[in-house]
């Protein structure tokens, strides 16, 4: 098991369902400015469910408006709120918390910037460090033993649980805090104290296989990443196909996600939503490459924006989609800020496929179930799907 000290799910959102990393983004931009742009997803939601929604969240909101006139906590009252209303996406975040999340779809988080694994024999080992990070600054390297965080021991905890730790998440903590590193290098045993910092994440990378292949991996859909995707296949050998890895994908800004699609259709639909009732579209730019071999490997852990490229691709006949079901999270949350300056998201709408299919609670299906060896079978599918030309 390995993990990386970014793009760690705000706590609330780990402590229920899943991430909402889905259309927050673009939600908050209209819930600022007034305007509702497009984030994605449909499930024909009736006025009657427009109303729900809305209600929804009016209840929360007073919720927290009552408990702030009776000095008490906001946020305690809008979490129970929202407990009761029965929605599985719905999450509350603290202030911190949800400029952690918005942070984190910009690319960036807080941290010290390390990689590590959780070993057989229960260490915690150093499989990355950041250039430019404190933990580089600080002399930590690949292969070095992490043996406590601020005094508290890690070995066979989870690496999620590390990351935390790291990141100061119990003390909502920010760049620029100190955290102490225990780290042990063959039978050196030292400590270092380092600043947290901001740091930029790499939402996607690129890497040749042999025979011209390019696997794009995408790890979340966060700012600029559409783009990136479009920068690497113009990049690609012209007589090579390539393989789009969205597995792990949580998810991220709906946006995004339709410039990625871009990148392989030449215009047309990449999904159908509504929004409190209103049916709205996304479509593609012109212009894609619609010859390319194409393969896309998707997981249990393919989340909503990822599973809307997904289902785009698949449904207009654009690639071979690979890999087991995808997660199944297909729903466009709306934030609501109460009065303490928290945040209350709860579910507007759905969206579907080109075809009209639903994802949320039912993922997508792949086109050839692969369990191990997925990459392997990626290029052997795609030597069997001719040449581009």
């Amino acid at each position: 098991m390995s993990g990386r000290e970014l793009f760690c799910q705000p706590r609330r959102v780990r402590r229920g369902a899943a991430l909402t990393l889905v259309f927050a983004g673009l939600l908050v931009t209209g819930a600022a400015t007034g305007a509702f742009p497009d984030p994605g997803q449909t499930d024909r939601k009736t006025p009657t469910g427009a109303a729900r929604a809305a209600d929804g969240h009016e209840e929360v909101a007073k919720a927290a408006a009552d408990a702030m006139a009776d000095g008490k906590s906001p946020m305690e009252a809008a979490e129970r709120a929202v407990s009761r209303s029965g929605d599985r996406w719905a999450a509350v975040y603290s202030e911190g918390e949800y400029k952690e999340f918005e942070e984190a779809l910009d690319g960036q988080y807080t941290g010290v910037g390390l990689w590590a694994r959780l070993e057989r024999d229960g260490r915690i080992e150093v499989t990355r460090v950041q250039s430019g990070s404190p933990a580089a600054e600080a002399g930590v390297r690949k292969g070095d033993r992490l043996r406590s965080v601020d005094g508290e021991g890690v070995d066979g905890r989870p690496v999620t649980d590390v990351v935390s730790l790291l990141r100061g998440d119990a003390s909502d903590a920010r760049a620029g805090t100190t955290v102490t590193l225990g780290l042990q290098r063959g039978t050196h045993a030292w400590s270092e104290t380092v600043r947290r910092a901001l740091l930029s994440t790499d939402s996607v990378t690129v890497h040749k296989l042999p025979a011209g292949i390019t696997v794009i991996k995408i790890s979340a859909f966060t700012r600029g990443s559409g783009e990136r995707v479009r920068d690497a296949v113009r990049q690609a050998p012209a007589d090579g196909g390539i393989i789009l890895d969205l597995r792990g994908n949580s998810g991220g800004l709906v946006s995004e996600a339709v410039t990625a699609a871009s990148a392989f259709l030449d215009g047309g639909l990449v999904a159908t939503y509504d929004v409190d009732g209103a049916q709205r579209a996304l479509h593609a730019d012109a212009g894609g490459d619609t010859a390319r071999p194409l393969v896309a490997l998707v997981d249990g852990g393919t989340m909503s924006a990822a599973e809307m490229l997904t289902g785009a691709l698949q449904d207009r006949g654009r690639a071979v989609v690979l890999g087991s079901r995808t997660f199944g999270k297909g729903s466009i949350q709306m934030p609501t800020r109460l009065p303490d300056g928290s945040v209350a998201e709860l579910t507007v709408g759905h969206y579907r496929t080109p075809s009209g299919h639903t994802v949320d609670g039912r993922g997508i299906t792949p086109d050839l179930e692969v369990g191990t060896r997925a990459l392997e079978r990626a290029e052997t599918v795609l030597s069997g799907l001719g040449d581009p030309s």
